[in-house]
Formats: C-alpha cells, sequence, structure tokens
C-alpha cells in the first residue's frame, strides 16, 4: 500500500515560508474541522483524479495525516492555501478534523501557493497551468518573468506554457482530457490557424504521435501551405469545407479539395511510409 509523500524540499519560497521547519511538532498544528474548510477559489487546478484520492485515502488510513494542511482563516472557517488533496482524502475518510498550520496571505499568495503547491506535488496538467499564469498575469500584475520566478521556472518555460491558451478550442480540450501533452499543444501553436491545429490534431491523436513526430508534421504542413499559396485564393465554399471535415475525420489526416469548371482533385497528405500504408489499407477496404 503506498504511503502518502512527505516531501521536505522543492516546496518553492512562497509555500516554505508558510510551514515552520518542525511541521510535526504540536506547537507548529492545530486541528481544524474538515467540515470548516473550503477549497481555495484560486485553486487553479480543476480535476482530481478519483483513483489517487481513493489511494491517498487509504495511505491516510493507515499512517495518518504526514504532513498538514496549509490553511488561512475566513468568516466562515478556513480557506485552504495547500493540502487539498489531504483535505479530500480525510473527507473520504469522514475525519472530523485534520491538522493543520494557519497563517495570513493575501489573494496573490494564495494563488502563488496553491500554484507552487500544485506543480511541485502533483503535476497541473499543461492546460490547468497556462491558465494559472495567465491568472496571475491578468488578474494580479505579474509579468512573465516574476512567473518564472515564483514557480522555479525559466521565462522561456512560462511564455510557452501561455500559447497553449492561444491554440483552438479542440486543442485546449484535448490537453485538458490528458490525449495530448503540452509539448504537443505547443508544437500545434506554431500553426497560422485553429483551422489547421484542428486538421492536424486529428491525426496526431489518431495516429498517437510523440511531439517529436507531432513537430515535424507541423513543419511538414506549414512547408506544404507555403508552396500552395497563390496571388489568386480561392474563397471557401461551405459545401467543400464540410467535404474536406469529413474525409479529414474518416482518414485522419489532411485532406484538400480543389473544384474547376471541368473536375477538380482530391489531395490527401501522407508524412511517411508508414502513414502511406495505413491510407492505403483504409482507402481499399472502402
Amino acid at each position: 500500500m503506498a504511503v502518502e509523500p512527505r516531501k521536505s524540499s522543492g516546496l518553492g519560497r512562497g509555500l516554505a515560508s508558510l510551514i515552520p521547519p518542525a511541521v510535526s511538532g504540536v506547537s507548529a498544528t492545530r486541528e481544524v474541522r474538515v467540515a470548516s474548510v473550503s477549497p481555495n477559489p484560486e485553486q487553479p487546478r480543476r480535476q482530481f483524479d478519483p483513483g489517487e484520492l481513493q489511494q491517498l485515502a487509504e495511505s491516510i488510513a493507515t499512517h495518518g495525516v504526514l504532513q498538514p494542511i496549509v490553511v488561512v482563516e475566513s468568516a466562515d472557517g478556513y480557506v485552504l492555501i495547500a493540502g487539498e488533496r489531504r483535505w479530500r482524502a480525510a473527507r473520504l475518510l469522514k475525519h472530523e478534523t485534520i491538522p493543520a498550520v494557519v497563517r495570513t496571505a493575501n489573494e496573490v499568495e494564495k494563488l502563488e501557493l496553491a500554484l507552487v503547491e500544485n506543480i511541485q506535488r502533483s503535476d497541473l496538467n499543461a492546460l490547468d497551468e497556462a491558465r494559472a499564469f495567465r491568472h496571475l498575469i491578468d488578474e494580479f500584475g505579474f509579468t512573465q518573468e516574476r512567473v518564472a520566478e515564483r514557480v522555479g521556472r525559466s521565462r522561456p518555460t512560462v511564455a510557452n506554457s501561455l500559447r497553449i491558451l492561444e491554440t483552438a478550442t479542440a486543442v485546449q480540450e484535448a490537453v485538458g482530457e490528458g490525449r495530448i501533452s503540452g509539448g504537443h499543444a505547443r508544437a500545434l501553436a506554431s500553426l497560422d490557424s485553429h483551422a489547421q491545429q484542428e486538421v492536424v490534431l486529428a491525426t496526431v491523436v489518431a495516429r498517437s504521435l510523440s511531439v517529436r513526430q507531432t513537430e515535424s508534421l507541423v513543419q511538414a504542413t506549414r512547408s506544404t501551405d507555403d508552396r500552395r499559396v497563390t496571388p489568386r485564393e480561392r474563397v471557401a465554399d461551405p459545401d467543400i469545407v464540410r467535404m474536406e471535415a469529413q474525409m479529414r475525420e474518416a482518414l485522419g489526416t489532411k485532406v484538400t479539395i480543389a473544384s474547376g469548371r471541368k473536375g477538380g482533385r482530391i489531395t490527401i497528405t501522407w508524412y511517411d511510409d508508414e502513414d502511406l500504408g495505413r491510407l492505403v489499407d483504409r482507402l481499399a477496404a472502402n
């Protein structure tokens, strides 16, 4: 049975400043009612894996809460700063109380500390992380440099994370659902339009491409589009766009339809020999 992790380092300056060195000492903590604690409204994490929470609850049932949660007092009780997984696990176990360190913190500190807690303990998914970075910037006036300093990342890393929020909705949903990683999304962000991103995303998911393969596919797509640009841009026909989308979904690759006065052509893009074989098999089967 897994034992609840207990880390005494790597918490980041913000979170570490709220937890005294002798965190396990009686004087450093107090027992607070589980029902009196509310989640932090600025908590960047939006999803908690039920299986992981159950495993943590089993560990707490055997070993107890090895590290207290961190809270601030509120009008109705307490608001969580750090330790929401432990608090949720305690609720699963129907515990009346939970050990806590009570501190004061303003809104900025609460968000910073919740962010540091999640990044360095349980790993936010890339979309939640990017949203948290953006919240610090938009709501509290942080620069990218300050965000990077507070969470122990480089400024380019923060900038690249924020690019995920500029991708198509379908790409962001795929990250949030765990179908692609942040690395995939950052590669897709290099494409000029959301429509292009959605086209390539379909291929990435259908073929379970790695981040490196996705980067190669994005580069090939950009090169193909650059060569196809002509002074006379065709006006998109809604019926053609719909048929392209149907074929793209069926084949899991980029498809373009060009119509003329005497017919037209369908272009199906493939990226390597394996992809070509897959497409031939699929078309032959139909």
